[in-house]
């Protein structure tokens, strides 16, 4: 039996579940550089959730997309993160309706018997931190992937 690649994920939807800073590496990786408005952050203090509307670049189809010559593409996702104590934001105004945010990396940092911060790194020293009870966060695909517009590969520099 061997690892899973990215490559083998094919055209079917993500539903992946991080309950470990390990896991949560791999969803990092699969969210590098997506975007979303300000507008699509939401958090619900009585349920104890923070989640994000992404517009995510598909990395697990990159090597396919290269290999017959297809477009990159991107498709909407939900990034949800449950068991959330408390949400700070920094680099960043909030209430910029306009503005549209870049999704560079997630780190766990832990904190005594399961609990940490999580932290949402931005481009442009922007960053959310979750202060959460455990690790617990699922990334959803909730569309059919549509051609990147930009139609490259997200770089940084």
């Amino acid at each position: 039996m061997t690892d899973a690649r990215f490559q083998d994920g094919g055209e079917a939807p993500l539903r992946l579940v991080a309950q470990d800073a390990d896991d949560l590496q791999v969803i990092s990786t699969l969210v590098q550089d997506a975007v979303l408005p300000v507008t699509e952050i939401s958090h619900d203090p009585k349920r104890r959730r923070f989640a994000l509307m992404l517009n995510r670049f598909r990395w697990e189809d990159r090597t396919q997309a290269e290999a017959v010559g297809r477009p990159y593409e991107r498709v909407r996702s939900v990034l949800v993160v449950e068991d959330v104590l408390s949400v700070k934001s920094y680099g960043f105004d909030r209430t910029d309706k306009d503005l549209v945010l870049s999704l560079l990396a997630l780190d766990f940092a832990p904190g005594p018997e399961g609990s940490g911060r999580l932290t949402l790194t931005l481009a442009g020293d922007g960053a959310i931190a979750l202060e959460v009870e455990a690790v617990e966060v699922r990334l959803d695909d909730v569309t059919r992937p549509y051609r990147a517009p930009s139609g490259k590969v997200p770089t940084h520099g």
